[in-house]
């Protein structure tokens, strides 16, 4: 698939079949994440797979829709402060580090037919607790990962004008 053709295919999916991922599709995604570009190459990230039979109820505390656990897997992008470079105005770069890999991984089950839906608003105590996070890591994203039972709206996206300068603001 051509990559244009992969971006305007992803869409968020809502509504998951119940039908197993297979450990090959899987192993490609997180294949994905490792591969991902972070600031200077520190790849401060771990990345946590979730299987969600049976842990259902439990895993809806940490974000509440139901569509959230109808996929076979989770998957959480952890960010590791200590361990993420520093630019010299003291910005922190963990948050976009890890933005990349979402999308990396995102972009790749996009492209093996499978479902995801990018998910920040998410209850940070519980999946500390449910997923047994320490202290000194941050649990940043979320997405459910399954084959989609819903299908795709139209993309409402501001105009390139609006988003983009030339030369200055």
């Amino acid at each position: 698939m051509e990559f244009l053709d992969l971006v305007k295919k992803r869409y968020s999916v809502r509504a998951y079949k119940p039908d197993q991922v297979e450990d090959e599709k899987l192993r490609l995604i997180l294949d994905a994440a490792r591969l991902a570009p972070t600031a200077a190459n520190r790849q401060p990230f771990k990345v946590i797979i979730v299987h969600t039979k049976g842990r259902e109820e439990e895993l809806r505390k940490i974000y509440r829709r139901e569509w959230f656990t109808q996929a076979p897997l989770l998957i959480c992008v952890c960010g590791i402060p200590a361990a993420s470079w520093v630019r010299d105005d003291m910005k922190r770069y963990l948050d976009v580090d890890a933005a990349i890999v979402m999308d990396h991984m995102i972009l790749v089950a996009t492209e093996l037919g499978l479902g995801t839906c990018w998910i920040a608003a998410f209850n940070t105590k519980a999946a500390r607790e449910i997923l047994g996070i320490p202290e000194d890591v941050e649990p940043l994203l979320f997405t459910p990962l399954g084959y989609a039972a819903d299908t795709p709206g139209v993309k409402e996206r501001k105009s390139i004008g609006e988003l983009v300068c030339y030369e200055h603001w």
